[in-house]
């Protein structure tokens, strides 16, 4: 008789932690019914999260001294990619209609002239949408009831500089944004805490991934300094998603309302960020694995997958048909996990549980990697072939200009040597790693003896079928259980995961880091370490814990507290109001991607290339932009940007010769791909010398060069 269901659970698994899972479940259940105990954790979740809202607002206006800013100040602290991100906002905000404004991103010819593009579509840009009508609504309510929104004054900024208009507010523009931002995450620690909460079975193993968060905050977020980027929006999502699957992999009946919550969690999640992508497939591989040792069922992963795939197809929908979305990894994963898990009953006619896993294994990477490159060539999608390049660069001697232009930058670096420092000082790294030895000893160990029994389990009985298959004529109406170890050896290989992750790619720790805090938790998990003694006893040794780690975790808070600052670009506002000023309405610029989100947020001019370097396209047209700091000929440059329809050219000097690291400059950059230059002198340097015939100097400070790019007729 066919299987009907895979057993995940063996006398041996039962016995090894039959004495834990009562004090587990009992836990759990008392988590979910206990009135009181809900009240409190609830309270306390409220208090946490307030408590982390004011500590990151606190710290961005001690930073920049947000609150004394002029609009144009405030707009100028949002560099690089998060000024692009934030002139969206604008848009709608400041557009007669919300409809005017939705339709002005949607058919954007500013961002890369002359193109029109549809930058929902390419931008991940939801999170603007959804707080530009939240501020609309806002605006409207409170002019209603007249009560007032923003209070404004005069700043005297001296230094020869003119005083300047300052609002503060839920009704400035820059204030709803961050504050929003501020308010999202804040919620997330209290988030976070109800997590460790669930997870390990006690309020104090919540108490100590809220704890190791806050002591190694500059190593979780950085939303404190950089609110606009995609991933403040996105991250706290994905820690109720990752709540979700957690509960996914402890319950006993998973329902369409968990699939249904688990795909609305993917898409709040994927809409903003164009990484998400990443995260879900390490969750996917570690639920396969999780599924491959025997812990989870067959129709616990396709719940899983299925709430994936949801997700993933409304996401390409609401992305307008992200081509990069069904060509990514994640994709062909959720794929292949799906055929895997429903020909499971062929697979189980295999009589050695080794066997069985591996070829799992060899189907799963064969198809993740097969169904990416079929997909990737059905589609003809090149937009992410970036991401195999740089990877290909992280391990060989392989280079291109695209490529360094991300390996150069520190966050798109290996992890550095100070970050597991730090993470030692605190503690938190020493107790994951303690955690991880012990999900290894009580869970998976177990779970080995367990594939020796079941091979002996399958073997021939006098009739010719198996043990196994004479239990199922009895078990007909079987019902499904789960391993009460799956959610832990889950977080576990989720974190090895996001460690690989943060290992190649610094930027990605933000994973990383708040995952082993998560872990963390699971030291008052009484399940692992019930045997250290009673529960009061237990306490005491969390507690002293929790004491050791706060030594360096309460400096590491002082530091940030003492982080005092105050943000001053004059050369940079005295650029944005000339070309404000005495440049055309339809002047067309080029330079440094930085520099052009800025131009486009606040100076309103039209834009060739962009800090979002995720399209193709725009990376053949920040390259071609870029032959200013390469060794070509300045003619050649000239004819190029009059190519594009550059009618103005901003030239940052320092860019043609500052370097993160060696053979990182710009020109540097450019001899690896035209080594035929190698040795001459940089087109920027001869154009700063003598701009005349191609170019013409309109505006110059200490800083900024802007130069009109001369029509052949003007030469």
């Amino acid at each position: 008789m066919a299987v009907k269901y895979r057993k995940v659970r063996s006398a041996g698994t039962a016995k090894s932690t039959s004495a834990s899972d009562g004090a587990n479940s009992s836990g759990t259940k008392g988590f979910i019914s206990g009135g009181a105990r809900v009240a409190v954790i609830s309270v306390v979740a409220i208090v946490f999260s307030v408590l982390h809202g004011y500590h990151i607002s606190s710290m961005f206006e001690s930073d920049r001294h947000f609150s004394h800013l002029s609009t144009l100040e405030r707009e100028l602290t949002f560099r690089t990619e998060m000024g692009l991100y934030y002139s969206y906002f604008k848009t709608i905000a400041e557009s007669k209609t919300f409809l005017e404004g939705l339709h002005g991103v949607m058919y954007d010819n500013v961002t890369e002239y002359p193109s029109t593009i549809n930058v929902l579509k390419r931008f991940n840009l939801y999170p603007e949408v959804v707080l530009a009508a939240s501020f609309r609504v806002y605006e409207a309510v409170m002019g209603m009831l007249d009560i007032p929104t923003k209070l404004c004054w005069t700043v005297n900024r001296g230094e020869g500089m003119s005083p300047v208009q300052s609002c503060e507010g839920m009704g400035e523009p820059a204030y709803f944004y961050v504050n929003a931002v501020f308010i999202q995450n804040g919620m997330m620690m209290g988030l976070f805490f109800i997590f460790g909460t669930y997870l390990s079975g006690s309020m104090v193993g919540g108490l100590l991934t809220v704890s190791s968060i806050f002591f190694n905050h500059g190593e979780c977020t950085r939303v404190q300094w950089t609110p606009p980027l995609r991933e403040s929006f996105a991250f706290p999502m994905l820690a109720l998603q990752l709540f979700l699957i957690t509960y996914m992999l402890r319950s006993r009946s998973v329902g369409w309302k968990h699939v249904v919550l688990l795909a609305a969690c993917n898409i709040t999640f994927i809409l903003p960020w164009q990484f998400a992508q990443f995260a879900l497939l390490t969750q996917m591989t570690a639920v396969f694995l999780v599924y491959m040792m025997g812990f989870i069922p067959a129709d616990r992963v396709k719940a899983i997958v299925t709430g994936h795939i949801l997700g993933l197809m409304v996401s390409y929908v609401l992305l307008f048909g992200n081509e990069m979305l069904l060509t990514s990894f994640y994709a062909s994963c959720l794929l292949t996990v799906m055929a895997i898990v429903s020909f499971e009953p062929l697979l189980q006619r295999q009589t050695f549980s080794i066997i069985i896993m591996a070829l799992q294994g060899i189907f799963f990477i064969a198809g993740c990697i097969g169904l990416k490159i079929i997909i990737s060539k059905v589609l003809n999608v090149t937009d992410d072939a970036h991401i195999a390049n740089i990877l290909r660069s992280k391990f060989s001697d392989y280079r291109d200009f695209h490529t360094m232009l991300y390996t150069c930058a520190v966050e798109f670096d290996f992890m550095q040597v100070q970050t597991p420092i730090e993470l030692l000082q605190t503690l938190v790294l020493p107790a994951g790693v303690a955690v991880s030895l012990m999900i290894i000893y009580k869970c998976i160990f177990p779970q080995v003896t367990k594939w020796f029994a079941q091979t002996k389990e399958k073997e021939p009985t006098a009739n010719g079928r198996s043990t196994a298959e004479s239990d199922e004529d009895s078990c007909e109406d079987y019902e499904t259980t789960i391993d009460p170890s799956a959610a832990i050896v889950y977080h576990l290989l989720q974190l090895m995961a996001f460690f690989l992750l943060a290992l190649i790619i610094m930027r990605l720790k933000l994973f990383f880091t708040p995952q082993l805090c998560l872990v963390v938790s699971l030291l008052a998990s009484r399940q692992l370490f019930g045997w250290v003694g009673d529960q009061t006893r237990h306490h005491f040794i969390l507690f002293l814990i929790l004491g050791a780690m706060s030594i360096k975790g309460y400096a590491n808070l002082r530091h940030q507290w003492g982080i005092l600052g105050e943000f001053s670009n004059v050369p940079h506002e005295e650029m944005i109001e000339w070309m404000v000023a005495r440049t055309p309405t339809d002047a067309v610029f080029a330079g440094a991607m930085p520099t052009m989100a800025s131009i486009k947020l606040s100076a309103h001019r039209a834009i060739v290339n962009h800090p979002h370097y995720e399209d193709a396209g725009l990376r053949e047209r920040t390259k071609t932009v870029y032959g200013m700091y390469s060794r070509k000929p300045v003619d050649e440059v000239h004819r190029n940007l009059l190519g594009m329809g550059v009618t103005h050219f901003v030239l940052e000097e320092s860019w043609c010769h500052r370097r993160t690291k060696l053979g990182c400059s710009l020109p540097e950059i450019w001899d690896v791909e035209e080594p035929q230059h190698v040795g001459k002198q940089p087109a920027c340097v001869a154009v700063k010398r003598k701009p005349e015939p191609y170019f013409k100097v309109l505006f110059k400070n200490k800083i900024y060069v802007v130069l009109k790019v001369l029509q052949v007729q003007d030469m």
